[in-house]
């Protein structure tokens, strides 16, 4: 069986934000939380304890680097960061801006169904943009 989040990378290429060392960040395609983006391992991995301390670590700041990003986008009143492997056991992180205004807060992202939210590619490039904007990097760099 192959791992969706393995093949994410190369199938979605309009929704890359940045390859870092360890892992790769995307937007998430389903924007109904403005800058709801996902941050995977590039190794198939799926508990942190499996790592070594260095690459744990190094995992760490990638996933505080890119919240930190997200924040400065979208001031948000509260960073959701969600790490659960259930349904696709390979490491990735769901980091979520919340609003005070968003329909579910404060509740879970997941607390009831909601209609999905698709931008335009243009909009999609917008979010992406501001995003690499906020964590250092130009339209086409790569970490």
């Amino acid at each position: 069986m192959t791992c969706p989040m393995c093949m994410r990378w190369q199938e979605q290429p309009e929704l890359r934000i940045a390859e870092f060392e360890h892992c790769y960040a995307m937007l998430n395609g389903d924007q109904f939380f403005p800058g709801y983006t996902l941050l995977f391992t590039k190794e198939h991995v799926t508990e942190l304890f499996h790592l070594l301390p260095a690459a744990r670590a190094g995992i760490m700041e990638e996933i505080n680097r890119v919240a930190a990003a997200l924040a400065a986008v979208y001031q948000p009143a509260k960073m959701n960061y969600e790490l659960l492997g259930n349904m696709v056991p390979h490491m990735h992180w769901h980091l979520v801006p919340r609003q005070t205004t968003d329909p579910l807060w404060p509740r879970p992202i997941w607390s009831e169904p909601h209609n999905e939210c698709v931008l335009s590619a243009a909009q999609y490039r917008q979010a992406i943009g501001r995003i690499r904007l906020a964590l250092g990097l130009a339209a086409g760099d790569k970490e």
